[in-house]
């Protein structure tokens, strides 16, 4: 483990980017001082979390990536079966933070990540009839919102519960009706957040989690009110 963290902290101090590849083991051995065993172990823990991808064939190696909000997720849901949280926390949690990023965001996003947010509505007009493009665009969009509040620990985390509150997994479905009202909703959001209007976008987030919550506790009770399992979560 501390190996492990030394590794992560050149990477960071040397601002290594995804792609960039790490020593080769020879090296990496020398320099460390560990033996092979030790150095493997802390390389497989930092790709079981998402920090390095190990590159096979003769120019193999251990190469920097970059970790998701989908390796926080599974961080978040293995804690919470082994706290017999149930998924109606998720959506508690959703409900409080979500529509207080919206008002932020509005007030802070950059003109850029503004423009990437209304890409996002586009793509997922366009992927309405593909499920599983449209679910990943949708945690992108309230990501994409997070991150334009200001705060990237916010991003990481709202990411985190999206892809526990897909719950595909789980059995629920989302038929085109339901995902038409949320690229309904995406596009009003938007326009709040593009009119740089606060409580309108707080307003509407509160409006759109909540009719989402809404719709998995009366459709799907036995869901919001079961507890998480860790291998129930798509992380």
């Amino acid at each position: 483990m501390l190996l492990a963290q030394r590794i992560v902290t050149e990477i960071s101090d040397r601002k290594l980017a995804a792609g960039d590849p790490l020593p080769p083991e020879h090296e990496m051995l020398a320099e460390y001082e560990v033996a092979r065993g030790t150095l493997r172990e802390a390389l497989r823990f930092l790709e079981i979390q998402g920090v390095i991808r190990i590159k096979t064939g003769p120019r193999g190696g251990p190469i920097v990536s970059s970790p998701s909000s989908r390796h926080l997720a599974s961080v978040f849901a293995m804690h919470m079966q082994l706290s017999h949280t149930s998924f109606r926390s998720v959506l508690e949690a959703r409900e409080v933070l979500e529509p207080a990023m919206a008002s932020r965001a509005a007030e802070r996003i950059s003109p850029e990540d503004l423009e990437t947010l209304h890409d996002s509505t586009v793509r997922m007009a366009e992927q309405i009839d593909d499920v599983d493009a449209f679910l990943a665009e949708n945690e992108r969009f309230h990501s994409l919102i997070a991150r334009g509040a200001g705060n990237e620990l916010f991003s990481l985390v709202i990411g985190s519960l999206n892809w526990i509150c897909d719950a595909t997994p789980l059995g629920v479905e989302y038929p085109r009706i339901s995902r038409e009202k949320v690229l309904q909703d995406h596009v009003e959001m938007y326009e709040a957040i593009a009119a740089r209007d606060a409580a309108l976008a707080g307003e509407r987030m509160a409006r759109h989690i909540g009719d989402f919550a809404g719709y998995l506790r009366h459709r799907y009770p036995e869901v919001v009110d079961a507890e998480l399992r860790w291998d129930q979560v798509d992380a």
